[in-house]
């Protein structure tokens, strides 16, 4: 090594000891939470409101000490920084922008972060994209909005929404009866669930796209076919039926490509029904319920209802009217479970999509008939005769048939009222989807919440709804 090299090699080891020994020094001085930084005072990184090219990804461990950390700096409890690192991020994997321009583990809006940002990992910058600097930046601004005293008040100043603040403070209640172990074992069954749901809704689309290229093949096929049986002229009679014999060959094989997607789809059945199955006594949980897109049962105004998607009011959402006729549209992510609204019976199923409404459709009546749409797929177990209980899993949200996104359509049959008028409907505003043309209604704090439910009902077989409860299932 020249002896520049080593200059340069020893001058950077001497900084870099300097900056070690500066950090081990003393602990980092935290900013106070009874006051804002003032315009310029910390240091961002560069392109800060842009996601990093490496995104920082920590173990349940180090999250954990982070938490304490914060929590006991400025506090506030542990559980609820936990909370919300796990309800904003997803503990780090989903750390946008955000549709609203929100930022970073704890999803931060950038004019916020410019507030009650803080360098809390000492490398010289306050980074919304570091864990350390979000989750203490996070615990100042619980403080300053009075989470000492007043958590479930500074929750709703972190998010002006009563849902989020149940949901967040479900989860801290999680965290602190189960510890930080039962939590993270919620969150790898949340994981395995949503994998394997997403496995289903490719496999499905893979076999609706096969199947639909097999039959356009077919047609061209069949005009091929009557050309080669009437055309005039021999040579004619002949090149088509050349044609059709080439058509035919690659008919049957993306028939072969049909059956193996179909068998791709019926492995990742197979997995989410075990997914399901490992969560079925976690669900019983509240603060699992949302994570675990169990359904939600009605009470009061809903009665014997359930809605008829699960997610939470995070994730799924409703407007109060629909194009020009009655019905809504309930958006969700593709692979969020879609439940059986009320005790039914299947009075049909079909597999092959309706050009307008796609993969299942399902009828339901308990003294009206509600029709659903857009389904990726449907359960085995949907099929035409069936004995369903409320809240029994009918299929997954997708966009099959005439749809632009992920979404459930209901509507009456006929379509005589708006579905989201109704009391039962309204009713889970806030605790299973938000309205998103115009404000949900915060509930009350004192309000009960609904008692547990599992994800799955029995139905025997020999017990059969009431006749006014019917539902027909398409497939």
């Amino acid at each position: 090594m020249s002896r520049g090299l080593r200059l340069a090699a020893g001058l950077a080891l001497g900084i870099a000891l300097a900056a070690g020994a500066a950090r081990a020094a003393g602990p980092i001085a935290l900013p106070s939470s009874d006051v804002p930084n003032l315009p310029g005072v910390i240091v961002l990184p560069p392109a800060w409101t842009s996601p990093p090219a490496q995104p920082e990804q920590l173990s349940y461990a180090q999250l954990s000490a982070i938490w304490h950390g914060a929590g006991a700096a400025y506090g506030v409890q542990w559980q609820v920084l936990a909370a919300i690192n796990k309800v904003e991020s997803n503990f780090g994997r989903n750390m946008g922008p955000s549709s609203a321009g929100a930022i970073g583990w704890m999803q931060f809006m950038p004019s916020t972060w410019l507030r009650w940002g803080l360098d809390a990992d000492g490398d010289g910058t306050a980074d919304p994209w570091r864990a350390e600097d979000a989750v203490y930046a996070a615990a100042r601004y619980l403080a300053a909005s009075g989470g000492r005293s007043d958590v479930s008040g500074a929750v709703y100043s972190y998010n002006h929404a009563q849902w989020y603040v149940d949901e967040v403070l479900s989860l801290a209640r999680l965290f602190h009866d189960g510890g930080a172990g039962a939590t993270m074992a919620i969150d790898r069954l949340q994981g395995q669930l949503v994998g394997a749901s997403q496995a289903v809704v490719t496999a499905s689309r893979d076999v609706v796209s096969a199947r639909g290229r097999a039959q356009a093949l077919a047609r061209v096929e069949a005009r091929f076919a009557r050309r080669a049986d009437t055309a005039p002229l021999l040579s004619d009679r002949l090149a088509a039926r050349k044609q059709a014999v080439l058509l035919d060959v690659r008919r049957r094989a993306l028939l072969a490509g049909v059956a193996a997607a179909r068998s791709r789809l019926a492995a990742a059945q197979r997995r989410l029904a075990s997914a399901r199955a490992s969560s079925r006594a976690a669900s019983f949980s509240p603060g699992a319920r949302s994570l675990l897109a169990s359904p939600s049962y009605g009470g009061g105004a809903a009665g014997n209802y359930v809605f008829p998607v699960g997610g939470g009011p995070g994730v799924v959402f409703a407007s109060h009217t629909h194009h020009d006729y009655p019905a809504v549209d309930i958006a969700a992510p593709a692979g969020e479970p879609v439940y059986a609204l009320a005790n039914a019976v299947v009075l049909r199923a079909w597999g092959s999509p309706d050009p307008r409404c796609g993969i299942g459709t399902l009828r339901a009546s308990d003294g009206q008939t509600w029709t659903y749409c857009h389904l990726a797929v449907l359960e085995p177990a949907a099929h035409a005769g069936a004995a369903l209980a409320a809240g029994t899993l009918v299929g997954l949200v997708g966009q099959t048939g005439d749809a632009s996104g992920p979404h459930l359509h209901l509507q009456l049959q006929p379509p005589t009222s708006w579905p989201q008028q109704q009391a039962w409907f309204q009713s889970f505003a806030g605790s299973a989807f938000t309205w998103s043309d115009g404000p949900t209604a915060r509930t009350t704090a004192s309000a009960a919440p609904a008692p547990p439910r599992a994800i799955f009902a029995v139905v025997p077989g020999t017990r059969r709804p009431p006749a006014n409860q019917v539902v027909a299932f398409t497939r």
